[in-house]
């Protein structure tokens, strides 16, 4: 079993640094540790990666290998940690395991050395909101609570701030999910809020993909506990495999046992064979349809943790919600103008655009991950009265469909195609009137134009304050 001294006097491989907090923190987690040496190595050019590498500036035993992989540098060390986007039948991987170096992830380094409780929280749809919000209703209820990989948080960093009082909440992707299946380990309390089509350009296979998801459940004990999406086909369906205790959560659906359902507009609960109404939809005040689903899981998991239902209705009262995820950003010239940057595949984009009245000129596209666009043209030429797109191949795939359902001649309509947000912003601004929303919900990767999602909303942000 893996143990933190392991890491004193050893060299060790951080495979692929990237710009958000997960690489940064692997880096200092060792530096902390006493590790000899940190070799970085990044197929991306100093320049690239700058911001990175000022953050971590002050640790002289890290050595940068960048633009570049070379082959030492995965057969003689101790252990490579990869990036999580790096799939396991890389090359460098393959070479470590054929060389005996064990390759790890942060995740799995975590959950090793983790003492705490933690409860995992996974979906291809709703994780960011969902983990948030039961780490927000966590921490009223004076809670000592420890976020873990949600949204741009990083994991072997947050490893120093939890005691074993703590309770950890941890999003966590498919990738990182399937580190967890090597180590046979899954959470106590796991929360599945959904599946559907995602990161096929790196899974080729819905199978595989779903096989990575079905990891947060697929070690649990007797007496842990999955909450899951009743509502979701394919999560009712691998819920049949968990060991432990199943709580589903169902927006329509009256459901057998403890759980969370909505009835006559009230979300109800059954906990130890009780039935109450904790309150109605009407006084949930988060923006979109999606966040109903959220909410249910977020209190099915908060009653099987052990919190009242007086303690779980007071945290969901004051809940703000989070940045990227249908989030206002300003009122210009009667104009409202919503960042929903982290909607990444075409249903996030659906819900999102269900989410509004009034009129909506939506900014979307972007690069592929080898997903279908035609549900969300039929959306968009329902519920938008215009629509910009960022150059890319799902651009591409998505315009198609539009004119396979556009009469003739109408089908040889021209879109308007933009190659940065500023030139989109200015676009979807020309064609608003007061009362219209301007929203930014891509239903596609950001990569080509942007670094990530997260760079793709706050220069949508900027944008839009830049407005006169």
């Amino acid at each position: 079993m893996l143990q933190a001294s392991f890491f004193k006097g050893k060299r060790i491989t951080v495979f692929g640094l990237g710009l958000n907090m997960g690489g940064i923190g692997t880096v200092k987690f060792l530096a902390e540790h006493g590790a000899r040496e940190i070799i970085v190595t990044d197929i991306k050019s100093r320049v690239e990666l700058a911001p990175a590498l000022l953050k971590l500036a002050k640790y002289k035993n890290v050595t940068f290998v960048l633009g570049q992989h070379r082959p030492e540098d995965f057969t003689r060390v101790d252990m490579v940690i990869k990036n999580p986007v790096i799939p396991w039948t890389n090359e460098y991987v393959r070479l470590a395991e054929k060389h005996n170096v064990p390759v790890e992830m942060d995740a799995s380094i975590f959950f090793a050395l983790c003492k705490a409780p933690i409860i995992g929280v996974t979906g291809t749809k709703g994780k960011t909101t969902t983990a948030s919000l039961i780490a927000h209703i966590l921490e009223q209820a004076k809670k000592r609570v420890v976020k873990v990989g949600i949204g741009q948080t990083g994991v072997l960093g947050m490893l120093s701030y939890v005691t074993p009082e703590s309770v950890v909440v941890f999003e966590l992707s498919s990738w990182r999910l399937s580190s967890l299946g090597r180590l046979k380990k899954s959470p106590a309390l796991a929360v599945l809020t959904n599946i559907y089509p995602d990161h096929l350009n790196y899974y080729k296979t819905m199978e595989a993909y779903t096989a990575d998801k079905k990891n947060i459940f697929l070690f649990q004990k007797v007496k842990d506990t999955l909450v899951a999406n009743f509502d979701d086909m394919v999560v009712r369906t691998l819920a049949g495999d968990a060991k432990g205790s199943v709580v589903w959560f169902s927006e329509g659906n009256d459901i057998d046992g403890n759980g969370v359902w909505i009835e006559d507009g009230h979300i109800c609960i059954r906990h130890i064979g009780e039935i109450k109404k904790l309150f109605t939809l009407a006084e949930i005040w988060l923006k979109g349809e999606h966040n109903v689903a959220n909410i249910l899981a977020a209190v099915a998991t908060l009653l099987a943790y052990g919190l009242t239902p007086k303690q779980i209705v007071s945290g969901i009262a004051n809940f703000s919600g989070i940045p990227h995820r249908l989030e206002f950003i300003a009122e210009k010239n009667g104009v409202e103008y919503y960042n929903d940057t982290a909607a990444t595949i075409p249903e996030a984009t659906i819900a999102a655009l269900r989410s509004f009245v009034k009129p909506v000129i939506l900014i979307a596209g972007g690069s592929d991950k080898r997903l279908a666009f035609d549900a969300l043209a039929e959306v968009i030429l329902k519920h938008s009265k215009g629509l910009i797109l960022f150059n890319g191949e799902a651009t591409e795939k998505l315009i198609a469909a539009l004119r396979a359902r556009l009469p003739q001649p109408e089908g040889g309509h021209s879109f308007i195609v933009v190659s940065d947000m500023a030139e989109a912003v200015m676009a979807a601004t020309r064609g608003a009137e007061p009362g219209d929303i301007v929203l930014l919900s891509p239903g596609a990767a950001s990569f080509g134009i942007f670094k990530n999602e997260f760079d793709r909303g706050e220069q949508f942000r900027t944008a839009v304050q830049a407005l006169r």
